[in-house]
């Protein structure tokens, strides 16, 4: 990589209640909380995905909730590779995570966030 090729370093994503947040992302999705989070004047978390990572701001959103497609994949969306992307699809199941399939036809499923932000879910 030249000095001028960037790089993800992370990508901010809206929650009203970091709390609930963590139960999808850390209880469901497992990524790992960063504990290095400086205090930034409002609740959040950091998590590691890989070497990048998803910052949680628990921030008023100023984006609508409602009218977004019910299908992720027709919406702006985090992609995220996972090794096994049935046993993915049987804790979203256990957990009452409502997802779509991929219309690209590849494995990979759609899902939100419980503040609507849409996921893809890519099988390695």
């Amino acid at each position: 990589m030249t000095p001028q090729s960037p790089s993800i370093h992370h990508l901010s994503l809206i929650v009203a209640d970091t709390a609930l947040a963590l139960q999808f992302y850390v209880g469901i999705l497992g990524l790992k909380v960063d504990s290095q989070r400086p205090n930034l004047g409002f609740p959040g978390a950091w998590l590691q995905v890989g070497e990048q990572q998803i910052h949680l701001l628990q921030l008023p959103n100023p984006d609508p909730l409602t009218g977004r497609p019910e299908h992720g994949g027709r919406d702006r969306h985090l992609a995220l590779t996972v090794a096994d992307l049935q046993s993915l699809q049987q804790r979203f199941d256990e957990h009452a995570v409502v997802y779509t399939q991929s219309r690209s036809g590849r494995r990979a499923i759609f899902c939100r966030d419980p503040d609507g932000n849409a996921i893809e879910l890519i099988e390695r």
